[in-house]
């Protein structure tokens, strides 16, 4: 038998947070952790105002005890992997293991691809070499790699995370980022979904995971909502149409009065991890967080 779904809810500052000032970010973190939400998600975009993932969780890592820190996606593919598994595995050690890592490909935008220097071609397996490498350099052993776009030697990357498991979660809905969670991910968080996108996907992840000799945690299934009362940010827009052709915005963005409900039916799906991001504007933070953990924290199990 199945173990009950523990049903977790986080925040999330997607890439048009406004919490960019130190004041704003510093208040958003605090009001978090007092509310009792289980974590907060901070989203990777080099040209947008959302401050880089890593710097901002160390920064809320050191106002909080009890709240979970997560990336939602740090991009993998232009990293360099040894010293991201340091930076990682220094946040999860000075955070006392709070750190939750969910990476991917990076958004599919030629100035962002360009930022980061990787042919649009190559990023699927520099990914993958990438996080392979990662976990390696997380055992805390003297790693020697000869890959097709890395090669390490003897390094040992110190210290170890604090977690004895420091899970990789990804992201992503196409049908190849759905094998690919199931290949070499721990966890799947995708964004700008749906109840049925979920549903439809989970076989195609449990299926590559079958295939490749491993198996997904059943906790491990989250999902990323933005809600939106008035008009969606053309920036979202946008990218929802270059993710998916044709798919109306609102079938993924709901209005702040339909959350409750869809959250929900994320639920019903086998869906515990709900990263909930306002796309609010300059609404007042402290009201809007308080008037979501009335809200969604009693649907945590």
């Amino acid at each position: 038998m199945d173990a009950p779904l523990k049903v977790r809810i986080g925040i999330g500052l997607g890439t048009m947070t406004t919490a960019g000032t130190s004041e704003r970010f510093a208040a958003v973190v605090d009001r978090c952790e007092a509310l009792g939400f289980d974590s907060l998600w901070v989203s990777e975009r080099v040209g947008a105002p959302a401050p880089d993932p890593l710097v901002a969780l160390a920064v809320a890592a050191g106002r909080t005890e009890r709240l979970k820190l997560g990336t939602s996606v740090l991009v993998l593919p232009g990293r360099n992997p040894v010293l991201l598994a340091k930076e990682m595995a220094s946040l999860d050690v000075l955070s006392g293991g709070r750190f939750l890592p969910a990476v991917g490909l990076g958004a599919v935008d030629p100035p962002e691809q360009r930022a980061f220097g990787v042919e649009r071609s190559e990023r699927g397996r520099r990914h993958d070499e990438a996080l392979a490498l990662i976990r390696r350099c997380w055992t805390g052993e003297v790693v020697s790699h000869r890959g097709e776009f890395y090669s390490v030697d003897e390094v040992q990357v110190l210290p170890r995370p604090r977690q004895d498991s420091l899970d990789v979660w990804l992201g992503g809905i196409a049908p190849s980022e759905l094998r690919r969670v199931g290949r070499v991910g721990d966890g799947w968080l995708p964004s700008f979904c749906s109840p049925a996108d979920v549903a439809a996907g989970r076989p195609v992840v449990e299926s590559a995971a079958a295939e490749a000799g491993r198996a997904i945690d059943p906790q491990h299934y989250g999902a990323l909502i933005a809600y939106c009362d008035g008009a969606i940010p053309s920036r979202i827009v946008a990218l929802i149409e270059r993710r998916r052709p044709g798919l109306d915005p609102r079938a993924v963005i709901p209005t702040r009065a339909g959350l409750p409900d869809l959250v929900r039916d994320f639920v019903s799906v086998g869906t515990s991890k709900l990263v909930i991001t306002p796309l609010v504007g300059d609404t007042d933070p402290d009201a809007e967080l308080g008037a979501l953990a009335d809200e969604l924290l009693p649907l945590e199990t």
